[in-house]
């Protein structure tokens, strides 16, 4: 537990700084300084600051390099080296102008550097410029994640999100489960009705997904034409078979006419469901594999209708 890992005056407007350091004075004079305009957490040292930047996502690190076991430099590069916590801006807290220090800091990823003692105006500024540009980066990010056509994510977005899905669970020793999803006779619904109404067909559907898959830290992806995927952390097939089942019902529900296929009047869809307990030692495509291959059963078998497997990693990893 640390002593420090709290947060002054939580608000969903404020952005969240970290505040690392193994001087506690030092501490105190930056949170007087910037508890007013930014949410406030502190950790004592380098593993501290990881762990926090793992939990709670910082949107910036005010990081002194001169720590005991783990320095600042440690700090940075590995969170820079991990998919999760890399896109963290970190600004180093020197205690005295090194030229070499400097450069070392910004080949490690770091976007600026104070320096001690702490000047209010100076200090307050470069901090605000930071979470500008952050705030400015996180925005282009989102828009370049988003599918254009349905306004869930695309398949860049789920390229990303997976490996640091894996990782997650692989610490954490927690089922990844990932429900592969296929409009059924998608083509002759466009041969029949036209190419605009397929796009109103795939929004419908999308959204319908999305609001079916409604956990925050879940992923609704399109991941190709008429195939969409849902990624579904600390899940078990139980849960994912569930959710892929609630899926197929509710794309029934919307009653989108569709008379050329051969399942069902209406648009149906089906859904193949893999669960993995991740390892390190296994790629994450293990994953989209057997979810692919359940999801070819599941049209192979009739179509608007859910399968599923387990993933067994241990036995991956000896063969």
């Amino acid at each position: 537990m640390f002593i420090d890992e709290y947060v002054l005056g939580a608000s969903p407007e404020k952005c969240k700084i970290l505040l690392v350091d193994d001087q506690v004075v030092n501490i105190k004079i930056l949170h007087q300084l910037l508890q007013d305009d930014y949410d406030i957490y502190m950790a004592r040292d380098g593993h501290q600051a990881i762990d926090m930047c793992n939990k709670v996502k910082p949107d910036l690190v005010l990081l002194d390099i001169e720590m005991p076991i783990l320095n600042g430099f440690d700090v940075c590069a590995h969170l820079k080296n991990d998919p999760n916590t890399q896109d963290i801006a970190v600004i180093f807290i020197s205690g005295h102008f090194d030229e070499d220090k400097e450069v070392k800091g910004f080949k490690l990823g770091a976007v600026d550097f104070i320096h001690k003692p702490i000047n209010p105006v100076i200090t307050k500024a470069r901090v605000k410029n930071q979470i500008k540009l952050k705030s400015q980066s996180d925005l282009l990010r989102s828009i370049a994640l988003l599918d254009g056509l349905t306004g869930v994510a695309n398949r860049r977005s789920f390229e990303q999100v997976l490996p640091v899905n894996w990782l997650q669970c692989s610490r954490e020793q927690q089922p990844l489960t990932m429900i592969l999803l296929d409009i059924d006779f998608f083509k002759s619904f466009n041969d029949t009705y036209g190419h605009t109404e397929g796009d109103v067909c795939l929004r419908q559907v999308a959204q319908k997904i999305h609001d079916t898959v409604n956990r925050p830290y879940d992923l609704v992806a399109r991941y190709g034409g008429e195939e969409f995927v849902c990624i579904l952390p600390n899940t078990d097939l139980i849960g994912g078979t569930y959710v892929a089942q609630q899926i197929v019902d509710s794309i029934v529900s919307l009653k989108i006419a569709h008379e050329s296929s051969q399942v069902s009047s209406y648009v149906t869809i089906s859904a193949g469901v893999a669960t993995i307990v991740p390892t390190r030692d296994v790629s994450a495509n293990i994953l989209i594999e057997a979810a692919d291959k359940q999801l070819y059963l599941a049209k192979n078998r009739g179509r608007n209708r859910v399968l599923g497997a387990e993933v067994m990693a241990a036995e991956l990893a000896t063969v």
